[in-house]
C-alpha cells in the first residue's frame, strides 16, 4: 500500500468513527429520530415513539 491509500483509509475510518459516535450519543440522550429537526419538540414522538415531524410532514409521509 502506498501513502495515499493509507491516508484514504485513515480518513474513512475517522469519518465512520465520528458518525458512529454521534449516533451513539444521540441514542443515549433518548433521541429516536436522529437527524430529524423536529425530534426534540415532536409531541407524537414523545408520546408513543412514533416517527417525528411537523403535521405537514406527517401528511406527506402518509400519502
Amino acid at each position: 500500500m502506498n501513502a495515499a491509500t493509507i491516508i484514504a483509509i485513515m480518513a474513512i475510518a475517522a469519518i465512520l468513527f465520528f458518525a458512529i459516535r454521534y449516533i451513539y450519543k444521540e441514542k443515549k440522550k433518548g433521541n429516536a429520530c436522529i437527524g430529524c429537526p423536529y425530534a426534540d419538540s415532536c409531541p407524537k414522538h414523545r408520546q408513543n415513539g412514533a416517527g417525528c415531524g411537523s403535521a405537514a410532514q406527517q401528511k406527506i409521509n402518509i400519502h
